[in-house]
């Protein structure tokens, strides 16, 4: 973050703020997504679509952007341009490549040793200052060498806000749903899958989940629905197509910002841990604006 500051001649604190902007909002930015993890004979897939909401405030280096009224997809359209396809060396740790946001040190991605993580953002009230901030702990994970260790050392720190995290390596995968007090921990189901969207998936004593999009539950049942139509092995290529599910439209998995719907897709990350190798579709999936392929 020091780095980052220097480099872009900010000060350390407009960094520090963009880095815990979900806690400074007790979880209510508007990132709302599909993932889903997949582990087979063949691959072991991580996998989902990033959306964001027009009627967001983002933190920009201390000023608000808001949408223009002007054009209906201003906010999106500036958010897009935000979006960086990263790649990160550092000494005695895994290389990293992720999708993320100018100014954030964390996001969605995977690394040279096979560990990836997605992201679900979920509105529930609450922060505790003690804990790690949510998107420093994605860059915990992408900086393990395991599923396993990249658990330990969030369970070690904790999550101060409300949010899932869905974390995978070669081996298997586990979500983990985090609130201000409490993790709940999602196994893999019997074909070895775990599914995600914007809301809790099991109970959180003494926690309110405002389930802040309605079509979150929807998503959930619908990428279930899909899944169970590709076969036992689905690759890369396969679990794309998934995304482009367009059922419920504009409320769909593949979102768009139309007919009284604020939020739509900005990119698809689709990675095979076993293979060490991603694909990244940038705008909806349906109507890429730029397909890159991430391997080491």
């Amino acid at each position: 973050m020091r780095g980052i500051a220097e480099g872009a001649g900010k000060t350390l604190a407009d960094i520090i703020a963009l880095n815990v902007r979900t806690e400074i909002n007790f979880g209510l930015f508007s990132d709302g997504c599909t993932a889903l993890s997949w582990l087979h004979k063949d691959a072991s897939i991580l996998a989902q679509n990033w959306d964001v909401s027009t009627t967001t405030t983002t933190l920009t280096f201390g000023q608000r952007t808001k949408a223009d009224k002007r054009g209906k997809s201003q906010w999106m359209t500036e958010q897009k341009q935000n979006l960086l396809l990263m790649t990160i060396h550092q000494p005695n740790k895994p290389t990293i490549k992720m999708v993320t946001e100018a100014g954030l040190i964390g996001k969605i991605g995977f690394n040279s040793a096979g560990v990836g993580v997605c992201l679900n953002a979920i509105k529930a009230k609450g922060m505790d200052k003690i804990r790690m901030p949510c998107h420093l702990g994605l860059r915990a994970v992408l900086e393990s060498n395991s599923c396993k260790e990249a658990v330990a050392t969030l369970q070690k720190y904790g999550i101060a806000s409300s949010c899932h995290m869905l974390i995978a390596d070669p081996q298997g995968s586990v979500g983990l749903e985090w609130s201000y007090k409490d993790l709940q921990i999602l196994e893999m189901n019997e074909k070895q899958q775990v599914f995600h969207s914007n809301h809790y998936l099991v109970e959180h004593p003494g926690v309110v989940d405002t389930v802040w999009l309605e079509d979150s539950r929807f998503r959930i049942k619908r990428i279930q629905e899909i899944c169970d139509g590709v076969g036992d092995a689905p690759m890369v290529k396969d679990v794309q197509g998934l995304f482009k599910d367009e059922k419920n439209y504009p409320y769909a998995i593949c979102r768009a910002e139309e007919e009284g719907n604020h939020s739509g897709t900005l990119f698809n990350i689709v990675m095979d841990l076993e293979a060490k190798k991603a694909s990244v579709i940038l705008g909806r999936p349906t109507t890429p604006e730029g397909v890159y392929d991430l391997s080491f």
